[in-house]
């Protein structure tokens, strides 16, 4: 009887580990996420305190240096009632196609702007942090975190994800990679859900028309259906697989058609992201001591996952998500947002073990609630307070914008990448443009590797004569405190510094001076 019994415990033994594996580390997640979420007081206070930290850096938010372009493609495509294939305000296009990949965004925050300003944009902007913090707040209480544990992780995730000490790379601002943060919450948290995964191919369309990001869907959606696979959950397995197989058919739903497969080719992979912060490593892009925070959090999040990795109360869809996009994150700088975003519900989790059980109690919810009203009590009055300072940056400033208009409108203007997208907006084409950031999406590659030799601190003469020559530039049009370039066209070679503004300098061929 004995040897029967240990016959039947080794038996059992592997049984019960796959009972564990496929119910508690996965199955036991899911069945959370099928029950009413509690925990009230977690939204309204997130949402508050999210939404004036938000608010407050209304102007920090507008100051993405593409935003000005965007809402001159938005007035464009409304005059027109189509999305323009040619470029109407370059002159170095050739005959360059233009794949505008966010022509939905664009359109949106033209309308926006028309009738309400930066304000509206900024509004916008805000709204979509605060649904994102509420998804993920959703995400982290299905799960099964305690609301003192999921405001603590969906409020830092939220607070580290914009990468606000990095601007203008930034990841909740006046930019359609807005679209792409809140459509992978929401992709993420609707495949933790399950049930409405019939869904997804219905957002792809307006994703894909919205942002060129919406690839992320794909690696959001192959996690799950990849996990489901492994526990042979053969019904989300099928259903993941259809949703990403209609994800991929919905790609097709936009103006381009199936060259939306060359704009995305034209920005991942191109050789241009060597030279575009946001593509460059999360080393190249720290600012000290901005990024401590985001540091300490990522190394927290490390230490918690190695030292619970044996816990089977973390889904474990989030934490492969929330690995992956660490380690993304660390080679090309844009993806740690993602981080931040998939790692709260495990980061939730962890806090959840390290808490006293007497602060998950009511007296805790009541308290975030009235915190929560007293966050949604400052609301209008950040709003009120921050409203006057919503401007575009003063890179390229109005007064600059008119001078060029009257002097250089005519001309063969060189002027530098992050400058290039205001120059648009404030003349509306009336000045053409050497170059700006729709980069390969909008440029040929050799006027890329021609511009990209000019940007050095240190001036190569040779490089510099062969590009006004080719171009047959006759204005630059570049940052002001640029000493060695001023050295060289003003006293090498007999330009004059035509006008000087706050931030921009205006140098001129003799003979195209006024």
């Amino acid at each position: 009887m004995q040897g029967l019994d240990l016959v039947a415990a080794m038996v059992r033994a592997p049984m019960d580990a796959r009972e564990n594996w496929s119910g508690s580390g996965i199955g036991g997640a899911a069945a959370a996420f099928g029950r009413r979420p509690h925990g009230f007081e977690v939204y309204v206070f997130l949402i508050a305190f999210l939404g004036v930290f938000y608010l407050s850096n209304g102007p920090l938010l507008l100051g993405h240096y593409d935003l000005g372009w965007h809402i001159a493609a938005g007035d464009l495509i409304r005059q027109r009632g189509e999305v323009p294939f040619q470029d109407p305000w370059a002159f170095t296009l050739g005959d360059k196609r233009w794949y505008n990949l966010s022509w939905l965004w664009d359109v949106v925050a033209s309308v926006l702007y028309q009738h309400t300003g930066f304000a509206g944009i900024v509004l916008m902007v805000v709204a979509s942090g605060a649904i994102i913090a509420g998804y993920l707040a959703f995400c982290a209480l299905s799960s099964g975190a305690s609301p003192l544990a999921v405001s603590i992780a969906v409020f830092a995730a939220c607070l580290l994800y914009p990468c606000y000490e990095a601007s203008p790379n930034m990841y909740l601002a006046a930019s359609p990679n807005i679209a792409t943060m809140l459509f992978a919450v929401i992709f993420y948290a609707e495949c933790l859900r399950r049930g409405r995964w019939f869904l997804l191919p219905m957002l792809m369309v307006l994703w894909v028309n919205l942002h060129g990001g919406f690839m992320l869907a794909f690696p959001i959606i192959g996690a799950f259906c990849g996990i489901a696979l492994l526990r042979r959950d053969w019904t989300s397995f099928r259903n993941y697989a259809l949703a990403g197989a209609g994800c991929f058919v919905a790609i097709f739903v936009n103006p381009l058609g199936w060259h939306v497969y060359d704009g995305v080719t034209a920005t991942l992979g191109h050789f241009v992201q060597a030279d575009i912060g946001e593509w460059r490593s999360y080393w190249q892009n720290m600012v000290m001591p901005g990024s401590i925070p985001g540091i300490v959090y990522a190394l927290s999040f490390v230490v918690l996952e190695l030292r619970y990795r044996s816990s089977t109360r973390v889904p474990l869809e989030t934490r492969v998500l929330a690995w992956l996009f660490l380690g993304l994150g660390l080679y090309q700088f844009r993806y740690a947002a993602f981080f931040f975003i998939f790692s709260s519900v495990p980061m939730a989790l962890h806090i959840d073990r390290l808490l006293p059980e007497r602060l998950a109690g009511f007296d805790v919810q009541r308290a975030m609630l009235a915190a929560g009203i007293v966050g949604v009590l400052l609301l209008p009055l950040t709003f009120i307070q921050v409203r006057p300072a919503l401007a575009l940056p003063d890179m390229l400033s109005e007064e600059d914008a008119n001078y060029l208009k009257a002097h250089a409108s005519h001309a063969h203007l060189l002027n530098h990448w992050n400058i290039g997208g205001l120059l648009i907006f404030r003349t509306q084409g009336s000045v053409p443009v050497f170059v700006d950031g729709r980069a390969a999406t909008a440029y040929p590659d050799d006027l890329l590797h021609d511009y990209l030799k000019l940007v050095r601190w240190e001036i190569d003469a040779a490089t510099w004569d062969k590009v006004i020559s080719k171009y047959k530039i006759d204005a630059v049009l570049w940052v002001r405190g640029h000493e060695q370039l001023r050295h060289f066209l003003v006293g090498e070679r007999g330009w004059k510094e035509d006008y000087t503004g706050a931030y921009v300098s205006l140098y001129t061929r003799p003979q195209a001076a006024p």
